[in-house]
């Protein structure tokens, strides 16, 4: 019997099996870089003074000076004096850490900060507003988000909202417990 199907093969060329395999590593290499690339980033902290002590975790009241930015360095939103008055209360915006109290990154960012420290908080737009912005903010659609953040300090939930109903009390006594006395909120002031 005859071997019709037999095809005689070439023996490999000298230095043609090292080009195949460098072939393969950068092949590699490309579909790994291309990889990384299409992950999406997330938020980002950048430490511009060091805080002290633990980190405020989701149910905290934080105590934060803010400014909200653009990329382009645009002002879109900034903390506000404090109503309150010393003492009772830490200084700065008060602003309750759990989700759908604030947009996704900026809980994620607060939780990677300490007290008393400073911080740039960049927030990609998916976990910011996305293409949904708020209605009339200058915000446009997809927009990253950059804040500069100092934590004054924090709380846990229950802490303020008894400072609160403290300061209510003490506001009353002041009015004689007249009727119509200004009300604190029921729960502790979030933000954003």
């Amino acid at each position: 019997m005859t071997e019709i199907t037999r095809v005689p093969l070439r023996p490999i060329a000298k230095g043609s099996l090292a080009k195949l395999w460098i072939g393969v590593i950068l092949a590699l290499l490309v579909a790994a870089g291309v990889a990384w690339a299409a992950v999406p980033g997330g938020v980002k902290v950048t430490e511009l003074e060091a805080g002290n002590g633990t980190s405020p975790q989701i149910g905290d009241v934080v105590f934060i000076d803010y400014v909200g930015k653009l990329p382009d360095g645009k002002t879109f939103d900034q903390s506000q004096p404090s109503p309150f008055p010393p003492g009772i209360l830490p200084p700065g915006t008060p602003m309750l850490l759990e989700d759908r109290q604030m947009i996704p990154g900026f809980v994620e960012g607060l939780q990677r900060t300490e007290k008393g420290g400073k911080y740039r908080i960049e927030i990609p737009s998916d976990l910011a507003y996305g293409d949904s912005p708020p209605p009339g903010a200058p915000i446009p659609p997809n927009s990253d988000l950059v804040f500069d953040v100092t934590v004054n300090d924090f709380m846990s939930r229950e802490d303020a909202e008894r400072r609160v109903q403290m300061l209510q009390q003490m506001m009353m006594q002041q009015q004689g417990g007249a009727p119509g006395a200004a009300q604190a909120p029921d729960s502790a002031p979030a933000g954003n």
